[in-house]
């Protein structure tokens, strides 16, 4: 069996990302509203009666804004730690929250999926790795560093969403105050785009497909200069850029070690070149 893949929006304006079989799917975060949510899934030809529940990662409001709505108007379970329950402060429905462990896989159908601690300024953050049968798919996305948990996951993955939020150069040259890039590159922040393509060439498993660079930052970062830095170490796994402004198209991973990229449907609505 193979997983569908895709990214409803990536960075600091909001997240949410799709992985799903053909019975069941999850999404990892709900960061854009429940009405664009909808909007581009129908574009990309997925349906929300799909969907079985929400992970949360933590709880910056990127990642969390369009919640409520949606776990409310389609009674889903949403898996979030208690830490980051606590800090959210939204009203969930308490008969839809679901404790998010990361001793205890949740199992969705034939969907399993794995939490573990990052690196990030959140509370207690979180990333995960989804599975069913053999495929294993990583959302990987505001990490500080790269830690051991990241290292043992991702070396696993046919498929990941991974953090590549800024250049070194563009970011101490940029606008941003000091404070404000200390936090960024200080080891609880976010991940350069040297340190998340040291992650990939180390470790990218001989059975990767596909790599969805995500949470690319606004201000210090070049979604081409990404891909053109990542293609030239792709050694055969397609390179996609997640945007902040619509979602990327829907690939479907399998266990095969073929590394060819097809989209699993057809868009109905192509995302404009500008926005990469």
């Amino acid at each position: 069996m193979s997983l569908s893949i895709a990214s409803l929006n990536s960075g600091s304006n909001g997240n949410c990302y799709y992985v799903g079989n053909a019975t069941e799917a999850i999404l990892v975060d709900a960061g854009i509203s429940c009405r664009e949510t909808e909007k581009r899934m129908q574009r990309l030809g997925l349906s929300m009666q799909l969907v079985k529940a929400i992970f949360i990662s933590h709880e910056h409001s990127d990642h969390i804004k369009g919640l409520c709505t949606l776990a409310k108007k389609y009674d889903l379970p949403v898996f979030i730690s208690p830490g980051t329950l606590l800090n959210c402060r939204l009203p969930l429905n308490p008969a839809n929250v679901r404790t998010l462990s990361v001793d205890e896989p949740v199992i969705i159908g034939r969907l399993q999926i794995r939490a573990f601690l990052k690196i990030h300024d959140a509370f207690d953050p979180h990333s995960f790795m989804i599975s069913c049968d053999e495929v294993n798919v990583g959302v990987f996305t505001d990490i500080g560093e790269v830690c051991k948990s990241l290292s043992f996951y991702f070396g696993q993955c046919h498929a990941a969403f991974l953090e590549a939020n800024y250049d070194d150069v563009m970011l101490d040259q940029g606008r941003y105050p000091y404070f404000l890039k200390n936090r960024i590159r200080g080891g609880k922040g976010h991940l350069s785009n040297a340190k998340a393509l040291e992650l990939f060439t180390k470790l990218k498993p001989a059975h990767m497909s596909h790599l969805i660079l995500s949470h690319l930052s606004k201000d210090n970062n070049c979604p081409q200069l990404v891909y053109e830095l990542f293609s030239g170490h792709a050694d055969g796994v397609e390179i996609i850029v997640a945007s902040r402004y619509g979602e990327t198209e829907v690939y479907r991973v399998s266990s095969s070690n073929m590394r060819k990229s097809q989209p699993a449907v057809p868009r109905m609505i192509a995302v404009q070149a500008t926005l990469f």
